[in-house]
C-alpha cells in the first residue's frame, strides 16, 4: 500500500472515531465499543497476495490444500445404500466394541466397505484380555483384538463385499500399531492379496500419545524406533499405505491449547518424524507423501479457527520448502481430510442438542477455511461410547443442508483478502513460529517431551482454561451460564436401537477370555516361545526392523499382549515426568 493511501486511511479512521463512533457510544452510554473493525492498516506493509495467499492447491497453500473438490453428490454420505437393518451404509465411521464378532456383525448390518477401527484400551495399551490389570475394560472403549484370529474375524465383515486391496483400513492405535500391521499383512497373505496393494492409515503418532492420550507403552526412543520401522517397511513393501496420522486433536483436547500452541506442538512432532525418516537414509520424496495429519482439533472461536488452518497450511509449506528443501508441491501440502471444526472437547453433557449447533458453526468455519462442509461430531458424543443413529442422522443432514441448501462448498476460502482474517492469520502464524523456534532451541519435540517441558506447557494451559470456565470468564452455554430453572432440556425421540449392543458389551470380557484361553491351549506353544525369543533378540539389535518378526509371530497365534510383554522387558516402560 502506498504511503499516501495509508495516511488517508489513518486520517479517515481518526475522524470516524471522533465523530460517528463517538456519537454512537454516547447513545449507547458506553465508554468503549464492544465491536472492533479492521482496515488495510492491519495488514503488514509487505503483505502480498501472491506470496501470502495465492491460489488453492499450490504454494503457499494458505487457501486450501486442494485446487478444487468433487461436487457433494460424488462423495460420502450422499451415496449410502439402504441395508437390511434400515440403516444407511457408512464406509468409514469410527467404530468398534465388544469382541471381534460383535463389531463384525455390526459392520455387516451397516453394509460397510472399509474399516475405521476403535480398539479397546487393553489392546491399545498392549495387554491381552486375560491380563488381571485390565479386568473390566475388555471390549469397552472399542473392540478387543488379542490374536490374528480376532483380527481375521473382524475383517470377515467385508467378505463378499470388497477384498483387502479394494478397501482402506484406518486404525486408531499407536504403541502396538506394528503388531496390528503385522496381522494385516498376515491376513492379506492368507487371502492372496499382495501387500503392495494395501491401503490404510494407522495413527502411529506416539509423541502426541505421550502428551495427549496416554496409551503409550515404551520410553520415547524405542517408541520412535517402532515408528521408524513402520516408515522403512511400508516405504519399501507397502507404498500405498500411509505410515502415520500426525494428530494435534488429542493434545489440544488434553491441554486446551491455543491455536498457535497446537500448530507449534503438532508441527514440532512432525519435524521429529521427518528427521527420523531421514535418519534411515530415505529422502523426503520417498516417505513424506505417506504422512497424513488427522487435524488440529477445534474450538468455538469461529474466526480464529479459520485463521489457524490458513496459517497452518502456509507454515507447513514453508517448513517443507525452507527447512527440508522440498521441491515437490505434493511434499509441501498439509495432507489432511480436515479443516476448521468444532471438536469433542467442547461438547457438553448438559443440553446435548446444543452440540449439534456447535458442530454446524464449526462446519461453516470448515468451509470458510479451505475445507468442506461437515456436521462434525454427533451431538451425543458426551453421553457415552458410540453414537446413536439419530445423532448421526442429524449430523449427516446438517452436512447436507450446508452443501445443498446453503451452497457453502461452492467457493474456496471466501474470506481471503479480509483485513481481519488476513491479519489474524499472520498473528497466529507469528506466535506459532515463536513457539516452534523455542522448541527447536530446546532440542526439538523429543527432547522437550523427555524433559517434561511440553507436558508442563499443556498442564498449565489446561488448568487455566478450566479456571476460566469456573470463574465464568469463558462462557459455556448450559454449563456455567443460562442454567436457570426456566431453561429446558431438549432431546430428540430415540427409537432406533443403539449400534453398540449393551448386552454384548457386558458379556464381551468373559467370552473373549474364554476364547483366548482356548487359542492358547490349542496352538503350538513351543513355536510361540521360539517366536517370542526371536523378537526379543531382534529388539536388542537397534537397527533391526521388527515387523517381519512380528508377522511370523502373529501367524503362530502369538498374542499382542505377549509380544508387548517381551518388548517391555527389552525397552522398558515409559516413566512419567513430574510436572
Amino acid at each position: 500500500m502506498k504511503k499516501d493511501d495509508r495516511k488517508a486511511i489513518e486520517g479517515r479512521e481518526k475522524r470516524w472515531k471522533e465523530t460517528t463512533l463517538k456519537t454512537s457510544l454516547e447513545k449507547l452510554k458506553r465508554d468503549k465499543p464492544y465491536t472492533r473493525i479492521h482496515t488495510p492498516l492491519d495488514l503488514r506493509e509487505d503483505w502480498n497476495f501472491l506470496d501470502d495467499v495465492g491460489f488453492p492447491g499450490e504454494y503457499p497453500f494458505t487457501r486450501s490444500s486442494f485446487a478444487t473438490f468433487n461436487p457433494p453428490s460424488d462423495r460420502g454420505i450422499d451415496s449410502g445404500a439402504i441395508v437390511s437393518s434400515g440403516v444407511r451404509s457408512r464406509a468409514g465411521e469410527y467404530s468398534g466394541f465388544g469382541r471381534a464378532e460383535d463389531t463384525r456383525d455390526l459392520w455387516r448390518s451397516e453394509g460397510r466397505r472399509g474399516a475405521n477401527i476403535a480398539f479397546d484400551l487393553p489392546t491399545q495399551c498392549g495387554y491381552d484380555s486375560d491380563d488381571p490389570l485390565v479386568k473390566g475394560e475388555v471390549g469397552g472403549t472399542g473392540v478387543a483384538i488379542d490374536t490374528l484370529q480376532d483380527f481375521a474375524t473382524l475383517y470377515e465383515a467385508f467378505e463378499g463385499v470388497v477384498t483387502l486391496d479394494q478397501m482402506a483400513s484406518n486404525w486408531t492405535i499407536n504403541a502396538p500399531v506394528n503388531i496390528i500391521l503385522a496381522m494385516y499383512i498376515a491376513l492379506a497373505e492368507k487371502q492372496g492379496v499382495p501387500i503392495a496393494k494395501l491401503r490404510g492409515t494407522p495413527q502411529n503418532d506416539i509423541l502426541k500419545e505421550i502428551l495427549g492420550r496416554g496409551t503409550h507403552i515404551f520410553p520415547v526412543d524405542p517408541s520412535m524406533r517402532m515408528i521408524r520401522d513402520t516408515i522403512t517397511f511400508c516405504t519399501k513393501y507397502m507404498p500405498l499405505f500411509n505410515t502415520i496420522s500426525i494428530s494435534g486433536d488429542h493434545m489440544r483436547q488434553a491441554g486446551a491449547l491455543t491455536q498457535p500452541q497446537i500448530i507449534a506442538l503438532t508441527f514440532s512432532n512432525a519435524i521429529a518424524y521427518i528427521k527420523l525418516g531421514l535418519s534411515t537414509g530415505l529422502s523426503i520424496d520417498e516417505f513424506v507423501p505417506r504422512f497424513t495429519f488427522l487435524g488440529l482439533g477445534g474450538g468455538p472461536e469461529f474466526f480464529r479457527e479459520i485463521a489457524m488452518w490458513r496459517a497452518a497450511r502456509r507454515m507447513w509449506a514453508k517448513i517443507m520448502k525452507e527447512r527440508f528443501g522440498a521441491a515437490s508441491q505434493r511434499i509441501m501440502m498439509l495432507r489432511s481430510a480436515y479443516s476448521a471444526r468444532h471438536d469433542a472437547d467442547w461438547c457438553t453433557k448438559q443440553r446435548p442438542l446444543n452440540n449439534l449447533i456447535r458442530s454446524v458453526i464449526g462446519g461453516i468455519a470448515g468451509c470458510f477455511s479451505g475445507g468442506q462442509a461437515s456436521g462434525g461430531i454427533p451431538f451425543d458424543e458426551p453421553l457415552g461410547l458410540g453414537w446413536s443413529y439419530e445423532a448421526r442422522q442429524l449430523r449427516d443432514d446438517a452436512t447436507r443442508i450446508m452443501r445443498y441448501e446453503s451452497h457453502l462448498e461452492e467457493v474456496i476460502d471466501p474470506l481471503a483478502g479480509s483485513y481481519y482474517v488476513e491479519s489474524l492469520t499472520d498473528e497466529i502464524e507469528g506466535e506459532a513460529w515463536k513457539l516452534i523456534n523455542e522448541i527447536d532451541s530446546l532440542g526439538g519435540a523429543v527432547e522437550t517431551i523427555k524433559s517434561g517441558w511440553s507436558q508442563r506447557l499443556m498442564a498449565r494451559q489446561a488448568w487455566e482454561r478450566q479456571a476460566q470456565i469456573e470463574r465464568g470468564e469463558t462462557i459455556v452455554v448450559g454449563v456455567n451460564k443460562f442454567t436457570g430453572e426456566n431453561e429446558l432440556e431438549v432431546l430428540p425421540q430415540m427409537i432406533v436401537a443403539h449400534p453398540y449392543d449393551a448386552k454384548k458389551r457386558v458379556e464381551a470380557e468373559e467370552l473373549q477370555i474364554a476364547e483366548l484361553k482356548k487359542i492358547k491351549a490349542g496352538r503350538d506353544n513351543s513355536l510361540v516361545r521360539s517366536e517370542l525369543k526371536t523378537i526379543e533378540d531382534a529388539a536388542k539389535r537397534e537397527n533391526e526392523n521388527l515387523i517381519p518378526y512380528l508377522v511370523d509371530a502373529v501367524k503362530a497365534q502369538v498374542t499382542l499382549g505377549e509380544i508387548c510383554g517381551v518388548l517391555r522387558n527389552v525397552f522398558g516402560e515409559y516413566q512419567e515426568t513430574g510436572l
